[in-house]
């Protein structure tokens, strides 16, 4: 039996520009945080033929052919198996559709567990872009690089996402004071919403390979807000960060109509009137999670537990996509 698990991220800067349909155009630049949350893949092999499937799920068929499961098939598919005997179950920490980057992450566990079941080790950069050849050339979704790349390095990273599909990892130069600092003053809370990125991002990729100036326009704002963070993490100053946020958010509403509603509007009027100096829809938006960065952390979860909202507490992941049983 093979184990791994991956983990689920937050975006501190730079969200949206890991596209194709922007970077190949200007570059793009993230900041990513891989925390304690995680995703589980377990890989075995049966003593009867087939493949065995449990997710949200239950699946027992005799080819890839007929797997249901997108990810799954294709990467079966990918480590051509012609007679296929595995079973291959998955949990995880957090439910997908809220923002984390789950299925990143589980694209990147469930291709680690594979490869060492066929005895073979891939490095977190090879590990990445064959997640994201996987969900994006072959299953063609409108979606990023950003969440395979974090669960694959796991930490505080930058990335640089250049024109020619390649993408430079740095690890976020900040300080221990600075590290702790963030992990007690980042709050994580559930709208209640889940949904698909699909639509929004599908949006964002049409109206940047047609070179609509407006959504161009936000995207290199919104990639300046993420070195800007980049600059007031590694200088400490937590605080301009929290601020550097909300102008982020303003941004990131105007780059689609389904990226906030009335309530989520509310709730962060709540937040911003106790203790939040900024905050944002962690993932594409429309639902998931709120993040905020609050000078008192007190009062913001008083505030927001009293308008209904469930915390999720986290540390930072610094192991990214590991295995952690065999």
């Amino acid at each position: 039996m093979i184990i791994t698990r991956s983990p689920l991220r937050i975006t501190l800067g730079g969200g949206g520009t890991d596209l194709a349909s922007y970077y190949r155009k200007a570059g793009g630049f993230t900041i990513s945080a891989a925390i304690d949350k995680y995703v589980y893949v377990t890989v075995l092999r049966p003593f009867i033929s087939g493949i065995f499937l449990k997710y949200s799920q239950l699946e027992h068929v005799r080819s890839v052919d007929e797997v249901k499961h997108n990810i799954i098939r294709e990467a079966l598919r990918m480590m051509k198996y012609d007679i296929p005997q595995v079973e291959i179950t998955t949990l995880a920490d957090i439910p997908a559709g809220t923002g984390l980057g789950s299925s990143g992450s589980f694209t990147t566990a469930l291709l680690k567990a594979l490869m060492m079941l066929e005895r073979k080790i891939l490095p977190a950069e090879a590990l990445a872009e064959l997640a994201c050849h996987l969900e994006i050339d072959i299953l063609g979704e409108p979606i990023g690089k950003q969440d395979q790349y974090a669960a694959a390095f796991g930490g505080l990273t930058c990335f640089t996402f250049n024109p020619d599909d390649t993408v430079k990892a740095e690890p976020l130069a900040v300080s221990q004071n600075c590290l702790e600092d963030l992990e007690d003053h980042l709050l994580l809370f559930f709208t209640g919403f889940s949904r698909s990125a699909g639509s929004i991002l599908k949006d964002q990729q049409q109206r940047s390979n047609h070179d609509d100036s407006e959504m161009l326009a936000n995207l290199h704002h919104t990639k300046d807000l993420g070195l800007r963070s980049k600059d007031a993490l590694e200088k400490g100053d937590i605080i301009h960060f929290g601020e550097l946020m909300h102008e982020h958010w303003l941004h990131k509403r105007n780059r689609s109509k389904g990226m906030s509603n009335g309530q989520i509007d509310d709730w962060y009027a709540i937040a911003r009137e106790n203790g939040a100096v900024g905050g944002k829809l962690v993932g594409a938006g429309g639902g998931g999670f709120l993040m905020f960065l609050s000078e008192d952390t007190k009062l913001l979860r008083q505030a927001m537990t009293e308008a209904g909202l469930p915390e999720v507490r986290f540390r930072f992941d610094f192991e990214g996509t590991k295995q952690v049983m065999t």
